[in-house]
């Protein structure tokens, strides 16, 4: 109760302490912070740019970035045909140019009824983007394992995830990959080929498997992977769902007994010239307000989201600073940095587990993680291993890293079993977060209750007081 009734005053406290984040003024933490001045932002950005140029172990990626950039610009196209059960077929693919288009269509046993090269003004409508939803990879992967251990070609196995999708993005996407295996490229070259539309840790684990031979154990391991960090968002977003919808009709009862339900007796009150108290004024200031510039108010409220969207997407300083608000916040901080640290070990023990290089692991987990202050943690994890230092020496301190997830690391580095260690990390925070979410849940209803009482009560009494003091004077 104690924490329920000091929420506006602790939401305060911490926003101030944001902000003093932000400019350098340090936030007190899970763990004291080192003493040494630790990089941020631009002076972080630059350090790690310095490091990858003369680092040998960064040359790697240069190498690749170079061959992606060295490759032909692809034209786009749209077909229609008729497959072998007579069905037509319409969709886009992209190639060099049309007999490319023309040869694979052949070759995939398509009659071809028309292709034509798309003009700049024919555009798709792609809300979701290029990138393939963790529930249809979870899905695609445990097919694609399926098909492999039961001696069907990865072509094959690629072309029969193509014909059955009924999403058209997907579908392009999967056909795109088939022309790549055609012409020789191996499977994780294929999916980098696709832009975003694949995560880099699958890509990364896929080159391992190629090596090792055991490309089937490794998208069923990647498809379970990708089924837990499915579940976990969806709990975030049913955390974050319930109290929105609870407090949005709470919010709307109010404003529906304001606007309908109040100027019903202000009517009463003028006609018999009654004298009326503060809190009366108040309220009927408020619904006259409602009344006549709710559109002002939806306006406001409208242009608030899209600066905040805005802000939050393009502006990394204001991402950062809300993001450390919120991971700051009672209760509800635990959720985000619960379900960060878990999300952040696992993926580093299944990429250890794979024999992916340490640094390899590091800027993966720094390109697949959306949260500032975990991606300046990773980021000079990867200045500290250009200079020899662990792991640990780098999340020292750091307070968005608990210490139990701290001591553990350090236990694994020492042990030589990081990624069990990691492992088990993930499974106790994924734990908490599942915890972590439920008090969310049993909080929210009796707290938005109390938030309709004392809204419901304050209006009441605006209307009854005057209303004796009417009676009285009878």
């Amino acid at each position: 109760m104690k924490k329920i009734l000091m929420f506006p005053i602790t939401i305060l406290i911490y926003a101030k302490k944001g902000f003093k984040y932000l400019f350098g003024g340090g936030v007190g933490g899970i763990k004291d912070a080192p003493k040494e001045k630790k990089l941020e932002g631009v002076e972080l950005d630059r350090e790690l740019a310095r490091v990858k140029a003369e680092s040998t172990e960064f040359k790697r990626e240069d190498v690749e970035e170079q061959l992606r950039k060295n490759r032909p610009k692809l034209l786009s196209f749209r077909y229609i045909v008729r497959g072998r059960n007579g069905n037509i077929v319409k969709g886009i693919f992209d190639a060099e140019d049309q007999d490319a288009v023309r040869i694979f269509l052949t070759n995939e046993g398509y009659e071809i009824i028309s292709i034509k090269q798309r003009s700049k003004w024919d555009v798709d409508v792609n809300i979701g983007g290029n990138k393939i939803s963790r529930g249809d990879l979870s899905f695609s992967l445990t097919q694609l394992a399926t098909y492999i251990r039961a001696g069907i070609p990865l072509i094959d196995s690629m072309r029969i995830l193509a014909r059955q999708t009924s999403k058209a993005q997907l579908r392009r996407i999967y056909d795109r990959v088939v022309y790549e295996l055609v012409v020789g490229c191996n499977f994780s070259t294929a999916l980098e080929r696709q832009g975003d539309a694949f995560p880099r840790l699958l890509i990364n684990m896929i080159k391992t498997s190629e090596m090792t031979g055991d490309l089937a154990g490794t998208l069923d391991e990647m498809a379970d992977y990708y089924t837990q960090m499915e579940r976990s968002r969806k709990q975030m977003i049913s955390a974050l769902i319930y109290p929105a919808v609870i407090f949005t009709v709470a919010v709307g009862a109010v404003i529906f007994i304001i606007m309908f339900v109040v100027p019903q007796f202000v009517d009463m009150f003028a006609s018999n010239n009654a004298e009326l108290p503060g809190i009366t004024v108040f309220i009927i200031n408020v619904s006259d307000f409602l009344a006549n510039y709710w559109w002002a108010l939806a306006l406001g409220i409208l242009t608030i989201l899209i600066v905040y969207h805005w802000l939050f997407k393009n502006v990394r300083a204001f991402r950062k600073t809300m993001q450390t608000f919120y991971m700051k916040l009672p209760i509800i901080g635990n959720v985000i940095i619960y379900n960060e640290v878990a999300n952040l070990t696992r993926t580093f023990s299944s990429l250890l587990n794979h024999s992916v290089f340490i640094t390899d692991s590091m800027e993966i987990l720094s390109q697949i993680s959306d949260n500032e202050i975990y991606k300046g943690i990773i980021n000079r994890t990867l200045i500290g291993l250009s200079k020899g230092a662990k792991i640990s020496e780098t999340f020292r301190g750091e307070w968005a890293f608990p210490v139990v997830a701290y001591e553990m690391l350090v236990t694994g580095e020492s042990t030589g079993q990081l990624a069990l260690m990691m492992e088990k990390v993930a499974d106790h925070y994924q734990a908490l977060h599942a915890n972590a979410v439920t008090t969310i849940k049993s909080l929210i209803e009796p707290i938005i209750i109390c938030f309709l009482a004392v809204a419901v009560g304050f209006i009441v009494m605006s209307i009854i007081i005057p209303m004796f003091d009417l009676y009285g004077q009878l």
